[in-house]
């Protein structure tokens, strides 16, 4: 029917999810092996939706901490992980002194690619994208740093983004003469 990837959640029982045991889960796996594969999460809604109740609040620590209290961890991390790597998804950010974004797109994508993902002007216009690893700005803690360490690139169109690449794009977008002279009545 279909050439896409397929997750299989299979919701189970609170108190089954708790003590990891449900007694369909080995026959679910085989019928998934034997009818093209792919990855099998057991979760509970109803104890995600207890999870939720009781930490308050979506934030990923209180869930976490709520749940170890209620005797299992959430699957919510997993789910979504396994969508990402099912689906081939990364993410990449850009930086300004007040904000962080994080953009979500295909792995595999080129430096233009992913600069239109925020604007098609920045994928016409693009020059170069300015890039540095997440993980690298995490352990020598400044961008000053990152450079120092001379891992602060230029990458030209043929960069494929990485996951948690950190980018700044430099672009230039100017308008064609015909349309300049249409708007001005010209």
């Amino acid at each position: 029917m279909s050439s896409k990837p397929v997750v299989y959640l299979v919701n189970i029982g609170r108190d089954e999810y708790i003590k990891k045991q449900n007694k369909w889960l080995p026959k679910i796996q085989a019928w998934i092996n034997a009818n093209g594969g792919g990855p099998m999460l057991p979760y509970s809604a109803d104890f995600e939706a207890e999870v939720l109740a009781a930490a308050g609040s979506p934030d990923k620590w209180a869930r976490d901490t709520a749940a170890a209290e209620l005797g299992a961890p959430t699957m919510v991390h997993k789910l979504v992980n396994c969508g990402y790597r099912t689906l081939q998804l990364i993410h990449y950010f850009t930086a300004g002194e007040d904000e962080v974004k994080c953009w979500t797109l295909r792995k595999g994508t080129k430096a233009p690619g992913a600069a239109g993902v925020i604007h098609t002007d920045f994928e016409r216009g693009f020059i170069c994208a300015e890039v540095m690893k997440f993980d690298d700005l995490d352990r020598l803690e400044t961008e000053v740093e990152v450079r120092a360490e001379g891992l602060y690139l230029q990458k030209g169109r043929d960069y494929e983004v990485l996951d948690g690449d950190i980018i700044y794009f430099k672009f230039n977008v100017t308008a064609k003469a015909g349309k300049i002279d249409k708007a001005a009545g010209k």
